[in-house]
């Protein structure tokens, strides 16, 4: 299923592609306006204009719900998104001769007393 939504979205991507290349630009009418055989097209005179655009927006809304799809496809799958950078686990070890708990004192910072040692203030009753 996947793959058949993709071959459909690649189609549709590049004959979207090729369909704005082929269509004139605003300034293009000007060369028509001095007979330059508009008129003598397969589509008419501005009949080729109204068949690309309705073209490309058909073109543009498939090309929208393959994208739609293939992003729901590709979630549903629920396999985590892998990444280019390849993860590398590092372990850090604990320092030699100290047990894990200890946290490391930096040299000449004194240490915050612990709690068993901060003497305790009475509470005043309210006035």
């Amino acid at each position: 299923m996947k793959e058949l939504i993709l071959v459909i979205h690649v189609l549709a991507a590049v004959a979207l592609v090729a369909l704005v290349l082929i269509q004139h630009g605003k300034g293009a009418d000007m060369g028509a306006a001095f007979g330059s055989g508009a008129s003598q097209t397969l589509f008419g005179s501005r009949g080729s204009a109204n068949f690309l655009t309705r073209t490309t927006g058909i073109l543009a809304t498939i090309f929208f719900l393959t994208s739609s799809s293939l992003v729901y496809l590709a979630t549903r799958e629920g396999t985590p998104a892998s990444s280019v950078v390849p993860s590398q686990k590092t372990e850090t070890a604990p320092p030699a001769g100290k047990p894990e708990g200890v946290p490391n004192k930096p040299e000449g910072v004194p240490q915050a007393p612990r709690q068993s040692e901060v003497p305790s203030v009475p509470e005043t009753p309210p006035k």
